[in-house]
């Protein structure tokens, strides 16, 4: 797989983890390491309690050869530890899909699938192990150096990467926390300049049935396995 294709798989995923964060007002209060320590036990104690998670998502990306900012849009549902499905509506659609042992990306208008296997010590298994760290927060503090505030509607946090392979696909990740602790919106800003901000809205914790998880390419679909087999 080219550094070009694993960046662009590892982005999508990270998109998803990020969510599994609206603006922050003008004025925050700085949170301490303690602070900080804190707020990741609440959040690690709520989704233990209730670890499905569902939304639908705006996302924009601003790429810097480009005069506009690229929109789109749908939903993305998570089950840990790394079962995920992100589906991309409009008119240029695509449904990402993991079971935690192969990861399909579908276009429906090219009537094609690309299929990964996890498991492989790939750059994209790499990507997996950091997007299930930060889904879950469980040692996060090894693979990212945090930082964060407290706002009126609930907290902003930024994560930099420690992994110098994620620091190729990305500089700063910032997100943003409602009251609930859901993630409603996230930016990513990449080295080349490159920028994704995505906002998430109609959070549901509610059970997400176990084939939401599962893909079938349909018949006549051109697969393809670019790490492989």
């Amino acid at each position: 797989m080219t550094r070009g294709r694993s960046a662009h798989v590892t982005i999508w995923i990270l998109a998803i983890a990020a969510f599994a964060g609206q603006t922050a007002p003008c004025i925050a209060q700085a949170l301490s390491q303690a602070d900080i320590n804190g707020l990741l036990s609440q959040i690690r104690q709520r989704r233990a309690a209730s670890p499905y998670v569902q939304a639908s998502f705006r996302e924009e990306k601003s790429i810097h050869l480009m005069a506009r900012p690229v929109v789109s849009a749908g939903k993305v549902w998570f089950e840990p530890p790394n079962k995920f499905r992100r589906e991309v509506q409009g008119s240029s659609p695509s449904i990402t899909v993991s079971d935690g042992k192969q990861l399909w990306i579908y276009y429906p208008n090219f009537k094609s699938a690309e299929r990964y296997e996890l498991g492989k010590r790939s750059p994209l298994d790499a990507a997996v192990a950091a997007i299930n760290t930060a889904l879950n927060l469980e040692n996060v503090e090894n693979t990212f150096t945090i930082s964060g505030s407290k706002a009126d509607k609930g907290y902003q946090l930024r994560l930099l990467p420690r992994n110098p392979s994620m620091k190729r696909v990305f500089q700063t990740f910032d997100l943003t926390l409602d009251q609930e602790l859901f993630v409603s919106r996230t930016e990513m800003a990449q080295p080349n300049g490159d920028r994704i901000v995505t906002e998430y809205s109609n959070q549901s914790r509610a059970a997400i049935p176990a084939g939401t998880f599962e893909f079938k390419p349909p018949a006549g679909t051109e697969i393809s396995t670019p790490l492989g087999r």
